[in-house]
């Protein structure tokens, strides 16, 4: 009996140095990718141009379709992706036949390294694509264990559905020198299935109580009159702090500016949540915000963006708009500007700082709390004025407006 108890604690010591060993073989001083994802109007705009070549109600075609991706597309696509989810950063190198992923994740304080480097060579194959290397530090990972890790992976960040529906739909993958081509199979029922898939499984309760909370306060207002954005937050910041006892605060606030937001855009829920079909849908009112009826959307889209995918990408998407507009639309306008840059400081703070944001929303708040005053700054400039005036986006003109609008944004007692 002694003998054997001794073999298993010299088996156990045995493992425990494996494992150790592992983990300081996996773990590095330095990342072996370092750089950030940077989206400015170029990438919005090839991003819109994708959207629009595979949108389904642009181009209802049920069958077979392909997507086109360069590596610089897949390239930002990764790093966004890794930057997000990890605080990481990736990069996508093509090759004929094979794609060649590396990614660095912070995993400082762990006392064995800074860093955990991974480094994946993907093969194609008729179908989708298989490991053909996996190295994660200095350590070899066979391919079988390197499936079972992807898959735990999705399911710890939540993404398993959506990895089921593109096994589903993906039919092949095909890397070349300087592209990626992914062949789907496009059916009726794939918009459904990927909203679903794209919202949280415990997302849906939660969204339908915000809309129930819309729908009864829409109910209660003046038809024939617009309503301010400052009249509506407080009642559905308040339903967000007492919802937030006990649970997650920055999660109610992000539902609750989602549902304004698509309030006042006048869409419906179902857009991404086909079961709100069946809810009580809020009567259409005007909302509005410095007297204007645009401003609440730019604000609330801003917002929207900010709480749930970051300000660099919101602040990109305005601009977009804005020199989007200065060609053939309203107009580059500061003006909207201000209102994208308060929105998404108000996303910011909806996640950062969440309860302090329902504590002084929900006690009851005027326009100018939380959107500065914009009125005077130059609007509806095509782009030859815009460019004449101004120099165009990051000209020392352009850049002294946008610092003026900051110290407004900055000056506003939400922000202070």
């Amino acid at each position: 009996m002694k003998r054997f108890l001794a073999v298993t604690a010299l088996a156990l010591l045995a493992l425990l140095l494996t494992a150790l060993a592992l983990l300081t073989l996996s773990l590095q001083r330095t990342p072996l990718i370092a750089h950030e994802a940077q989206i400015g109007i170029e990438q919005i705009a090839r991003a819109k141009q994708i959207i629009d070549a595979h949108n389904p109600d642009k181009t209802p075609i049920v069958g077979l379709r392909t997507l086109v991706l360069s590596q610089a597309d897949l390239d930002l696509l990764a790093n966004y992706a890794a930057h997000q989810m990890l605080q990481g950063s990736a990069q996508v190198v093509l090759v004929p036949g094979r794609a060649i992923l590396r990614a660095s994740v912070p995993v400082r304080g762990r006392g064995f390294g800074d860093w955990l480097n991974v480094q994946a060579w993907l093969h194609q194959t008729a179908g989708l694509p298989v490991f053909e290397q996996l190295h994660i530090g200095s350590v070899p990972v066979p391919a079988f264990v390197a499936d079972f890790a992807i898959r735990r992976l999705l399911i710890h960040l939540q993404a398993d559905d959506e990895a089921a529906l593109a096994g589903e739909m993906i039919r092949s993958v095909r890397f070349e020198a300087t592209t990626v081509q992914v062949v789907y199979h496009w059916r009726l029922q794939a918009a459904k299935d990927m909203i679903s898939a794209l919202m949280p499984k415990g997302d849906h309760t939660r969204l339908k109580a915000y809309s129930d909370r819309m729908a009864a306060l829409a109910a209660s207002l003046d038809p024939t009159q617009p309503v301010s954005l400052a009249k509506l937050l407080p009642p559905m910041f308040t339903l967000a702090q007492q919802r937030s006892v006990g649970g997650d605060a920055a999660a109610e606030n992000r539902t609750a500016i989602l549902v304004l937001a698509f309030f006042a855009n006048h869409l419906g829920l179902y857009r991404i949540a086909p079961e709100a079909d069946e809810w009580q849908s809020p009567p259409p009112r005007t909302v509005l915000l410095a007297g204007r009826a645009d401003t609440p959307l730019h604000f609330l889209v801003s917002a929207v963006i900010t709480s749930q995918a970051g300000s660099p990408l919101s602040n990109a998407i305005g601009l977009f708009k804005e020199v989007d507009d200065s060609r053939g639309g309203s107009g580059f306008s500061f003006n909207d500007l201000a209102a994208d840059r308060a929105g998404t400081r108000f996303g910011e703070l909806a996640i950062t700082s969440p309860a302090k944001l329902q504590r002084l929303i929900a006690a009851g708040v005027a326009e100018a709390d939380f959107m500065p005053h914009a009125a005077d700054l130059p609007e509806n400039m095509p782009e030859a004025e815009f460019k004449a005036r101004f120099g165009g986006i990051g000209a020392p003109a352009y850049n002294r407006v946008l610092a003026d609008i900051e110290t407004r944004v900055a000056s506003v007692m939400l922000y202070r």
